[in-house]
């Protein structure tokens, strides 16, 4: 299917590893122009070099943490130098943090949500004036998660900071129709990211038990009885930055293997 984004140009944030990397790759093997960003600069050096490789196309790379103002303001003006036209942007950046509610203090609370929100908020406003200059209207996806839908147990910061991604995504969906910006998210359920790896050999060493049976443990409750892995992710990312999803906007799309079972 040819999502007739050719020769367009993205911008994904998060893309080292993971799903934002398979989103880039992705859109690249689509024709489209990929920028990535990340906050470790090796990694995203070994990224752009493997994406380069496997696509055959070139990959320009910003190192900035987006949590961090100072690094923004400087991914802020390499965008507008390098893209002063943005087609599409993608924020992969976020994660969980798995704590008993009186486990939490209020440093945790901030930086959970510096991390899973005042990230995408910050990368979007860096990318907001060049994203209003696509003449076939910008497009915004940003990762999320199931936890909304159906909130995991000792995982209340991030069920509560993934929950104010759908509602900002509606939001600016909105706000941002009249620069032709379509908003949406993409929510991916247990997926074997990075994040999954270090937590299941975290628990594996605290239980004294193989990594495959605490894998075992967590796919109980996915109807597809497995993790999804990040290129099975990925494909909607690319699916709702194309023009084959013109009518799709303020949506935030479960790709979890069915994990979230809430009608709403």
């Amino acid at each position: 299917m040819d999502l007739g984004i050719k020769g367009e140009t993205a911008l994904v944030v998060g893309a080292s590893e993971g799903i934002g990397y398979e989103s880039a790759k992705g859109l690249l093997e689509e024709g489209v122009n990929v920028m990535i960003c990340s906050r470790n600069a090796e990694k995203l050096k070994v990224a752009a070099a493997e994406l380069e490789k496997t696509t055959g196309r070139s990959v320009r790379w910003f190192a900035a943490d987006v949590t961090k103002k100072e690094d923004v303001a400087g991914l802020k003006a390499w965008i507008a130098k390098e893209a002063p036209v943005l087609d599409i942007l993608g924020s992969a950046v976020g994660g969980s943090q798995r704590a008993l509610f009186e486990e939490l203090d209020d440093d945790a609370w901030y930086a959970n949500y510096e991390f899973n929100v005042m990230g995408a908020v910050r990368t979007i406003r860096a990318a907001l004036e060049p994203l209003k200059q696509s003449k076939s209207g910008g497009r915004i996806v940003i990762l999320g998660a199931a936890g909304p839908r159906m909130p995991y147990p000792h995982q209340l910061v991030s069920n509560v900071h993934k929950a104010g991604l759908i509602a900002m995504v509606k939001t600016l969906g909105v706000e941002f129709r009249p620069f032709n910006i379509r908003v949406n998210s993409v929510s991916p359920g247990r997926t074997m990211t990075g994040l999954w790896t270090t937590r299941i050999d975290k628990l594996s060493k605290e239980r004294g038990e193989p990594a495959e049976k605490i894998i075992d443990e967590f796919s109980h409750e996915i109807p597809m009885g497995r993790f999804g892995r990040p290129e099975e992710i990925a494909p909607m990312v690319v699916f709702l930055s194309s023009h084959k999803t013109s009518y799709v906007t303020c949506q935030s799309i479960l790709v979890d293997g069915g994990i979230a079972r809430g009608l709403i």
